[in-house]
């Protein structure tokens, strides 16, 4: 019980602490309210059938299969998930994603897992205004040589029902496009 109560006022304090006058409260709420961008990414909600493209190295032969791709808004419609599944060379592969844009840097934030590795890419970024698309960057471990590669990623909005990522990787000091993934909203 005695830890219970050490732990609520724990809490308590926390949160006492964010907002100790008024300005700050507002800034606060602000900060945790869901925006516009976060309202119209709420519009890239449902299935969404992918063709992807792949390359392995710069000239190799390209890889193409066909997807699905689920988007939820989730915690109160502050961040988008999005559930992949696919198939790469005859094997399974599945996935999780989040696109995150915080109101204060009015950056984006992506995070992606998948069973084709055990480590996160973490990708942030700022929308262009002039042509609407999303330019992340970041790093993951390059899996040959277990060192940090750098990653570049667009996303584009090309209409209500068709989506477009391509993603691009580092090749010998060089950066090639590893993969291109058209988005196609599933009607019902």
């Amino acid at each position: 019980m005695r830890k219970i109560l050490l732990f609520s006022f724990l809490i308590l304090g926390s949160f006492l602490s964010f907002g100790q006058n008024e300005e700050e409260m507002k800034q606060w709420q602000a900060y945790m309210t869901p925006s516009e961008v976060h309202a119209e990414w709420a519009k890239n909600n449902g299935v969404w059938d992918t063709e992807n493209t792949m390359w392995m190295k710069p000239g190799a032969e390209p890889v193409i299969s066909k997807g699905t791709m689920e988007n939820t808004m989730i915690l109160g419609g502050r961040y988008q998930q999005s559930f992949y599944k696919s198939e790469f060379n005859g094997m399974p592969m599945e996935g999780m994603g989040t696109m995150a844009f915080d109101n204060k840097t009015k950056e984006y934030t992506s995070t992606w897992i998948d069973n084709f590795g055990t480590g996160m890419m973490v990708l942030k970024g700022k929308q262009d205004p002039k042509t609407g698309i999303i330019h992340l960057t970041g790093e993951m471990t390059d899996i040959t040589s277990s060192k940090p590669m750098k990653v570049r990623e667009t996303f584009e909005i090309v209409d209500e029902n068709t989506h477009k990522m391509e993603m691009f990787f580092q090749y010998e000091g060089k950066e090639y496009m590893s993969m291109r993934l058209i988005f196609k909203r599933r009607m019902k």
